[in-house]
């Protein structure tokens, strides 16, 4: 399991490439990301359900970079246009919504003001996927190309949001939490048809929170490793470092949550990681864990229906959604 422990440790803290000369240019970073926009989307429909006058259809298409991805459209009844935001999951073990679900009630309430939302199952949960276990560099590797996969994934996303007339492409947005916050980060300096950013719980300048002295995760990690091969690792793989895209996020817009009571990620390193984001942008804390809280939210969505211009939203629908487990 050490492997395991050791990819969920940079689900949060994706090494840098920390000694290195001189910092990477953002230019050549963001080709990372790179893929063909004109390649087919080939949407499969798997099926499709009523839900209080909204539509959740059960879908797949073609990943730039080989599979297919799962995914939850959810469509509001009517004929748009229409706002829309992709949503990113977390990736804790032992939750039984590690994967596109998570935000799929949110996405039902979001859907009755007015926009339409894509859910998609992270490279990690879908089939086939098998982190090595025996060698926990090589699974960090793994863990940086699924990351890699993620965020071409969503581009793909955008693609198939903006191949409906029913959606406005001046009024996109994205949620993503812990791993899929990580993700984000990248995605808001990389994908400039997206406006709106909401990133939960998520770590954002790994360098300083790798080498902490007061972090005993990775101190334990680092100490079974060795620097040198985390720090080989950290400079093939220097792209997946948020670090080095969170200021060129303008002019998108970034609300950034945080839970006071967050183990993993802790207040210092989360008001740290703000200042690096370009404006616009803003921060709340919540007197909750790594899971946040209905407080957060009903935070988010207030802030995402004025961003994405949405009909009065059904605040009560959305605190009696259970909290996150």
């Amino acid at each position: 399991m050490r492997a395991a422990w050791f990819l969920a440790c940079l689900t949060f803290f994706s090494l840098t490439a920390f000694g290195q000369t001189s910092p990477p240019r953002f230019e050549e970073l963001v080709r990372q990301f790179d893929y063909d926009r004109a390649s087919p989307l080939d949407v499969r429909e798997a099926g499709r359900e009523k839900r209080d006058g909204v539509t959740v259809i059960d879908l797949s298409y073609a990943s730039p970079r080989g599979g297919r991805v799962p995914a939850y459209l959810v469509v509001p009844s009517g004929r748009g246009p229409f706002a829309a935001v992709l949503f990113g999951h977390w990736m804790m073990n032992g939750s039984p919504l590690k994967n596109r679900g998570e935000f799929l009630e949110e996405a039902v309430v979001l859907a009755r003001a007015g926009a339409v939302s894509l859910l998609i199952d992270a490279t990690l949960v879908r089939p086939g996927y098998h982190a090595d276990e025996k060698d926990e560099i090589r699974a960090a590797e793994q863990g940086s190309e699924a990351a890699r996969q993620q965020l071409i994934d969503f581009r793909r996303g955008v693609d198939l949001l903006l191949s409906r007339r029913d959606v406005d492409p001046r009024r996109l947005a994205y949620v993503g939490h812990s791993f899929d916050a990580h993700v984000g980060a990248i995605l808001a300096a990389v994908e400039k048809r997206i406006g709106s950013f909401v990133l939960m719980a998520g770590g954002y300048s790994d360098e300083e929170s790798v080498f902490d002295p007061d972090n005993p995760r990775m101190l334990a990690v680092r100490r079974r490793i060795g620097d040198d091969r985390i720090r080989a690792y950290a400079r093939e793989y220097v792209w997946d470092d948020p670090v080095y895209f969170v200021g060129h996020i303008a002019p998108s817009a970034v609300f950034l949550q945080f839970g006071s009571r967050d183990e993993l990620i802790p207040e210092k390193w989360s008001r740290r990681d703000f200042g690096l984001f370009s404006e616009p942008k803003k921060i709340a804390f919540y007197d909750a864990g790594h899971a946040l809280n209905t407080q957060a939210r009903l935070e988010r969505d207030r802030w995402l229906a004025e961003r994405l211009r949405l009909r009065p939203l059904d605040e009560a629908a959305l605190a009696r959604i259970p909290d996150l487990k």
